[in-house]
């Protein structure tokens, strides 16, 4: 059976238009913003004609079926904001064949409260509501769901169709207002088929990003490959299930419009510290996360960026997987799978050949957007040349004529402040102010002596130090 359904989809790709043009869609995490100098990433840094959608993340959900700013400062333009939302839509002025969408949820959202608010229905209408008022009054080109997951993380049964209810009232909604309705799913079987009605969910979104990668990491005892395309000999049972192809084939399989299905890449990569630095193959003992890196400074985590600036420092080995078709790379007892342009390569023929819609990436800024280790954005234009036949020239960008006298519109980067406490910064990373758990400083050592750069959680959140974030304060130790 499962040959007939690959088949059939191998002769809709031959009889597609040639140059109809595959999806490339760009998240981008605007917590980036914060990071230290050589990861940190700014809006302007995105270059849109190399997306054709560009997904803005996140905002959150409130109980009552709002949808919730979560950076006020980084996001609007209110109180000398930075106007993130703002900037990042006029990005479509360099490339208005561009769409822009703004993302709710992702995995620190979590999924009760999603539970309760789909599941009942007059907070259910209230949200639909919520979201295209939201979506117009940003001027968003569309709206994309990230439940992470129905029927998971306290959840219950009912969200699957409840999920697929949802759908269903804000689809003429938004058809209504030519608006674009997508979400980003599970991708595995184990996963998915817990979550989603994939027919339904398939006739009433626009496209549907799988999430393709974290099919492995440091929550496991041995070493395994981030997203690697197909599976390796001597797997069994579910991890049969836990590579792209088997991801694809299960949405494919179970009622996904080809053309809908958006395949997910990973512009990073999943770390783990080896056991035994002689063991360091795939499936090797670990005994936990790797290091940190240091933009992403999160253990088990390393973005693209950071991996070839390794490797290009030296002391790391690249070893491609034959079998699983990625790279990964070691360094004493330092490992991590990761995604680059060969296997990338690789993955956009195979998204060709099955005619899928296109490709999706998590995310933009960790690419080497500095193109510290030679072009700029090599994996983004990696998906371009594959699935558009090409870079897209960068166009030029605007300029104001001579006669223009409209007041500059850059704001302050910071809002005003008193100065930062003598003495504040003791080593570099980020530190609560002792008085208002609200406001904490970046401390960067510049020369030895601190650089500090003062930011303000959005109202009702304080710094946590657990997670180097805006929390919610009854969540934070020492600001109930």
């Amino acid at each position: 059976m499962n040959r007939w359904i690959f088949f059939f989809a191998a002769l809709a790709a031959l009889a597609s238009a040639a140059n109809s043009e595959k999806k490339i869609v760009c998240y981008f995490g605007s917590w980036s913003v914060y990071r230290p100098p050589g990861g940190k990433f700014d809006i302007s840094y995105i270059p849109p004609w190399l997306c054709t959608h560009m997904i803005y993340t996140f905002v959150g959900i409130t109980s009552d079926g709002g949808v919730k700013v979560l950076d006020a400062w980084q996001d609007l333009t209110d109180n000398w904001g930075k106007g993130g939302f703002q900037r990042f839509n006029k990005l479509r002025e360099l490339s208005p064949g561009t769409k822009t969408l703004i993302a709710i949820g992702g995995w620190n959202e979590g999924s009760s409260r999603y539970s309760e608010v789909v599941g009942n229905p007059l907070l259910r209408s209230r949200f639909v509501k919520n979201i295209v008022e939201f979506v117009e009054k940003y001027d968003f080109n569309g709206f994309d769901l990230d439940w992470e997951y129905p029927n998971q993380r306290g959840g219950k049964p009912e969200d699957v169709q409840n999920f697929v209810r949802l759908l269903e009232e804000l689809r003429p909604e938004f058809d209504k207002r030519g608006l674009i309705l997508s979400a980003a799913v599970a991708a595995a079987e184990p996963s998915a088929s817990l979550s989603y009605d994939i027919p339904k969910l398939s006739k009433n979104l626009d496209f549907i990003n799988i999430m393709a990668y974290d099919l492995h990491g440091a929550w496991e005892k041995t070493t395994g490959l981030n997203a690697p395309l197909y599976p390796r000999k001597g797997e069994s049972g579910n991890e049969l299930k836990l590579n792209v192809d088997a991801c694809v084939r299960y949405w494919l399989e179970s009622g996904c419009a080809p053309e809908k299905l958006i395949l997910g890449v990973g512009f990073y990569g999943r770390a783990f510290t080896l056991a035994d630095k002689n063991q360091n193959g795939v499936g090797a003992p670990a005994r936990g996360a790797g290091a940190a890196g240091p933009y992403t400074r999160e253990p088990g985590m390393l973005g693209y960026n950071e991996i070839c600036e390794f490797v290009k420092q030296g002391g790391w080995t690249v070893i491609r997987d034959e079998e699983q078709r990625v790279p990964y790379a070691v360094k004493g007892d330092q490992w991590v799978g990761y995604d680059d342009v060969t296997s990338l390569n690789e993955k956009m023929d195979y998204i060709n050949s099955l005619n899928l819609g296109g490709a999706m990436l998590w995310s933009i800024e960790t690419d080497d957007f500095n193109g510290n280790c030679g072009e700029k954005y090599p994996l983004l234009k990696a998906l371009n040349i594959k699935l558009r036949g090409g870079v897209p020239t960068e166009p030029p960008k605007p300029t104001e004529g001579p006669n223009k006298t409209n007041p500059p519109t850059e704001q302050p980067t910071q809002p005003p402040a008193t100065p930062p406490p003598t003495g504040i910064c003791k080593k570099p990373g980020y530190v609560r102010d002792e008085k208002d758990c609200s406001v904490f400083y970046q401390c960067i050592n510049v020369n030895g002596s601190y650089e500090i750069v003062r930011f303000t959680c959005p109202n009702g959140l304080a710094f946590d130090p657990s997670i180097n974030g805006c929390n919610f304060k009854n969540n934070v130790a020492g600001c109930n």
